[in-house]
C-alpha cells in the first residue's frame, strides 16, 4: 500500500485554530500529515523552535495520523526525506496567495515533483495570524478564541517573563534614522 504523505509546513509561532483547522483537514484527505516546524531565525520567533515544536505536538495530540518535525533548510529537502508526495499550505486571503504562489513555483523550480496545494481555512479563522495572537497576547488581550488552551498558557507564561525583563512579545518595525551629520 502506498502511503500518502503531506508535509505542512511554518514557522507556528504560536500555533493557531486556524493553523489546526488546516492540519484537521489534511488528515483528513492524507494518510499522513507532517507538521514541519521551521527554523526561521529571520521572522524572530517568539518562541524557540523547540518550545513550538511542543506546542504543536500538544495540538495535535488527538490525531491518529499526524506527527510533527523539526526542520532547517529547503522545505524540497524536507519533502523528498520524508517521501512526501506534497506540501499543503494554507490561505486565509488573497493577500496571502501571491507569496504563497511565489514559493509553490519556487518549490517546484527546485524539485518539480514536489507539489503545493492550498486549503483555506473556515471562515472564523480567516483573519487569524500569529502574529496578531501575540501582539493581543502582549497588550494582555484574551486570546483563548484564536489558540488552543496550552499555547494561551504558554503566552502568558512569555509575557510575564518579557514583562519583567521590559520586551515585547511583537518587536514593532521601527524605520531605520538617518545617520546624525557632522559638522
Amino acid at each position: 500500500m502506498n502511503v500518502r504523505t503531506v508535509i505542512y509546513p511554518g514557522s507556528f509561532d504560536p500555533v493557531t485554530r486556524g493553523h489546526l483547522d488546516v492540519i484537521e483537514r489534511a488528515s483528513r484527505i492524507f494518510d499522513h500529515v507532517v507538521v514541519a516546524v521551521a527554523d526561521n531565525s529571520s521572522k524572530r520567533p517568539l518562541f524557540s523552535q523547540a518550545e513550538r515544536h511542543e506546542l504543536v505536538q500538544v495540538a495535535v495530540r488527538g490525531l491518529s495520523n499526524v506527527e510533527t518535525a523539526c526542520f532547517n533548510g529547503l522545505l524540497v529537502d524536507f519533502v523528498v526525506e520524508r517521501n512526501a508526495c506534497a506540501v499543503v499550505r494554507g490561505l486565509r486571503a488573497i493577500s496571502d496567495f501571491e507569496f504563497e504562489f511565489q514559493l509553490a513555483l519556487m518549490n517546484r523550480r527546485l524539485n518539480e515533483r514536489v507539489e503545493t496545494l492550498f486549503l483555506t481555512p473556515r471562515e472564523t479563522y480567516t483573519f487569524v495570524s500569529s502574529r496578531l495572537v501575540k501582539e493581543i497576547a502582549r497588550l494582555g488581550g484574551d486570546v483563548s478564541q484564536f489558540v488552543l488552551p496550552h499555547v494561551v498558557e504558554a503566552l502568558e507564561a512569555k509575557r510575564q517573563v518579557l514583562t519583567a525583563n521590559s520586551v515585547n512579545l511583537v518587536t514593532p518595525v521601527v524605520a531605520p534614522t538617518p545617520a546624525a551629520s557632522h559638522s
